[in-house]
């Protein structure tokens, strides 16, 4: 049944010219949902938490294109990687290009938007935070900020630069996560919150996607994370929970190994290769530092991993060979021929290969570091699937390893490849 408004919509529609239909088609004012309006007051960031499918990106691409309409930039546009910015930021069904009319629309030239007025973005991946030295900006838009891998680098290192302007200005549009960044700007009085839900945005959804989809994990905590757009601090059937993780400082492990999970391939779009350092102290553990790495080049890893072995003064390299076997030993050795290798080979689930360390944190035997966010947020993350945040838990792998071989396998002398 068609609504009244629809009704009246189409009236209006039917009794205007050709150009008078498209000025009406790009009036965000009126097309717009409150929630999706910039909020009232003098803000420095607008932090908008919404479900999938809830309207967040034409948010963030209207919010851009009303600051360049009113001439304020140059403005960042910043996404997980530069591929995501373009394809979804920008060039995405509700991207910065596709908000404009033809008249006003901006130009892409490599990683730079320039609009017919002059004004100009940048298109950054928070995955390279060093890449924003140097830049100035007048506003940002940051989408997906619960996925960024390395968030509180990227962010902080971004707030350096927005230094243009009467009034910096940066929009954060999420599906939250319970990260170490999300909870802070929830913490910031300087941070004006907006939430929406995927059913509030029913009028521009596929009737399927409502049925099949919304239908399916209404009420569950899935569904009340990735559509309701509520922070779940912790998954309530996770192997870990946030107050598992003691801090420690000033220990002497009595032997320290370095695990590395490698990826299948070392290609841009390939997963991370886990990197994880950790020393056996008494009965326990201490994870001691996070050398994840991506891009992970077999020989980039190799190195990373062999220079936190001299630097940590380790006993072995652990690495899994299921997906290299042999290949993956002779990777390290190119590097450095003398480090010793453990080499292990999965024959269990992720789930099952976590589950006994993880119930030697319930026991309070394995302790971290300070500074190990990206690592706890995806242990938090992990969830039955064998995946954290939809992401492959190469971290997770890593540290799995690592105290597996510390805390649960025999104290027997290891040889190489055994």
């Amino acid at each position: 049944m068609t609504s009244s408004r629809t009704a009246e919509t189409l009236a209006e529609v039917a009794a205007k010219s050709d150009d008078e239909v498209e000025q009406h088609y790009y009036e965000w004012d009126y097309w717009a949902l409150d929630k999706q309006r910039p909020p009232d007051g003098d803000w420095t960031t607008w932090l908008l938490l919404g479900g999938r499918g809830s309207g967040k990106t034409r948010a963030g691409a209207e919010w851009v294109r009303s600051l360049a309409a009113r001439k304020i930039g140059p403005i960042a546009l910043v996404a997980e990687t530069m591929t995501e910015a373009i394809s979804i930021m920008v060039r995405g069904e509700s991207g910065i290009l596709n908000v404009h009319s033809d008249k006003e629309r901006p130009v892409l030239k490599g990683q730079r938007l320039i609009w017919p007025n002059g004004v100009e973005a940048s298109i950054l991946s928070a995955s390279d935070p060093d890449r924003f030295r140097g830049p100035q900006f007048a506003a940002a838009w940051c989408d997906e900020i619960a996925k960024w891998p390395r968030a509180e680098e990227a962010w902080d290192m971004l707030q350096f630069g927005l230094r243009l302007g009467d009034r910096p200005q940066q929009l954060a549009t999420t599906t939250p996560k319970p990260t170490r960044l999300l909870r802070r700007l929830l913490g910031d009085p300087e941070t004006m919150v907006t939430r929406m839900a995927t059913a509030e945005n029913r009028a521009q959804l596929a009737p399927q996607f409502l049925d099949a989809i919304v239908g399916r994990y209404r009420g569950s905590v899935l569904g009340r994370q990735e559509l309701d757009g509520e922070l779940i601090e912790d998954l309530p059937d996770a192997l870990w929970q946030r107050h598992m993780f003691a801090p420690v400082t000033g220990v002497v492990p009595e032997r320290i190994v370095v695990a590395v999970d490698p990826p299948v391939t070392g290609t841009a779009k390939s997963d991370a290769c886990g990197i994880i350092v950790a020393g056996r102290v008494g009965d326990g553990a201490v994870i001691l530092e996070d050398r994840t790495l991506k891009p992970a080049a077999p020989l980039a890893w190799a190195r990373r991993a062999v220079e936190a072995f001299h630097a940590h003064k380790a006993d072995a390299i652990v690495v899994e060979v299921n997906q290299g076997g042999d290949l993956v030993q002779s990777v390290i050795e190119q590097i450095d021929v003398n480090v010793p290798v453990r080499a292990v080979r999965a024959t269990r689930s992720k789930w099952l290969r976590a589950e006994p360390v993880a119930a030697l944190y319930g026991r309070g035997l394995v302790r971290h570091v300070a500074g190990l966010t990206a690592l706890e947020d995806e242990m938090c993350g992990f969830g039955a699937d064998g995946k954290s945040g939809g992401h492959s838990p190469d971290r997770v792998d890593a540290l799995v390893w690592a105290v597996t071989e510390l805390l649960l396998e025999d104290a027997r002398p290891r040889v190489r490849g055994t």
